[in-house]
């Protein structure tokens, strides 16, 4: 319980946590940065890693002149692009056996079923839009993987939406980081931010849930 109200504030107050890591351990900020989008994009067990609100936060600081905005960038974007390809070897290797298992939250055969139509539908452009989808972001490589997509196609998607992602949310912390509304009220911003970025979720969410209802519906009206 502890460790969760720890990771908590840990997002509601970035600013000041990576303030207070950069004056203490000066550019070693830029690994842990590092080590936290990797493992955000990199392992499915570690979807509720700040990302979206980590990077802003990061910009954010760099507009104060503690931490240079394009090393962050360059440094970030190396970290999701590796991560989403371990993620994405992990899914091709050992994904498949994951999935004949006993059903699980996260390893459903279902799951495996559902993403494969979606990227059949959306195709490679699956794994850029999934880069600005908290939760989908760590599970989308690894069922790229799964599904046994091109690697080469599955590389050039990953480039592309890393260098989208990262840059977008940095600059925006670092654009809008110090104005004196976002100083603040930096905690609203970090949850507006992750309430915004998980909006595609619940809304697939619910168009998933209409769509199985309609197809009970149809099956017990034929019965």
């Amino acid at each position: 319980m502890e460790l969760i109200k720890y990771g908590f504030d840990f997002v509601m107050h970035l600013d000041k946590h990576l303030l207070t890591l950069v004056s203490d351990y000066g550019m070693w900020v830029n690994l842990l940065l590092f080590v936290i989008v990797f493992a955000e994009t990199g392992f499915v067990a570690t979807p509720f890693l700040p990302g979206d609100s980590l990077l802003f936060a990061a910009g954010a600081i760099a507009a104060t002149g503690a931490l240079n905005v394009y090393v962050i960038i360059a440094i970030l974007i190396i970290a999701a692009i590796a991560g989403d390809t371990v993620n994405y070897w992990v899914g091709h290797y050992i994904g498949s056996k994951v999935f004949k298992k006993q059903k699980s939250l996260f390893f459903n055969p279902d799951y495996l079923d559902r993403t494969n139509k979606f990227f059949e539908k959306y195709g490679g452009k699956t794994i850029i839009i999934a880069r600005f989808v908290p939760i989908i972001r760590t599970f989308a490589p690894f069922i790229a993987g799964v599904g046994r997509m091109s690697y080469l196609r599955f590389a050039i998607y990953n480039v592309i939406g890393a260098c989208c992602w990262v840059p977008l949310l940095s600059f925006m912390g670092y654009f809008l980081g110090n104005l004196s509304f976002v100083k603040h009220n930096f905690s609203f911003m970090v949850i507006a931010i992750i309430v915004i970025s998980l909006i595609p979720v619940v809304v697939e969410y619910f168009k998933y849930s209409k769509e199985k209802n309609t197809t009970a519906n149809a099956q017990n009206s034929g019965e």
